[in-house]
């Protein structure tokens, strides 16, 4: 079991919802990957992430879907491609990722609570 944290050490991730609008191929990455283009409305705006995505998810599968992400971590450089935010997902029985997604569509931008 992991260490108890307080109500206040969960507000400071802001993990907000987005939608898709551009999914591509990464062939540069170590592992399986995929590029993503995650439209958070205002203020933040179009924010890009690496996600390993590729066993349950086509790019252009992906385009207007929502997600949840982890929009406050410091960006990542991966390769030639640098992360903006950290999109969510659970592993599924065999490790590949499942997408995190708000059980209805919601406005881009909203905090997780």
């Amino acid at each position: 079991m992991s260490a108890t944290i307080t109500y206040d050490d969960f507000e400071r991730a802001e993990i907000r919802v987005g939608t898709i609008v551009d999914a591509q191929p990464f062939p540069e990455a170590r592992k399986p990957a995929l590029q993503l283009w995650v439209d958070f409305g205002e203020p933040l705006g179009i924010r890009k992430s690496s996600a390993q995505l590729t066993a349950h998810y086509a790019p252009d599968k992906l385009i207007g879907r929502q997600v949840m992400a982890v929009v406050n971590f410091p960006p990542r450089q991966i390769g030639p491609f640098r992360s903006e935010v950290l999109v969510l997902g659970v592993p599924d029985d065999n490790g590949d990722v499942v997408l995190l997604k708000p059980d209805l569509r919601v406005p881009d931008g909203g905090r997780m609570f």
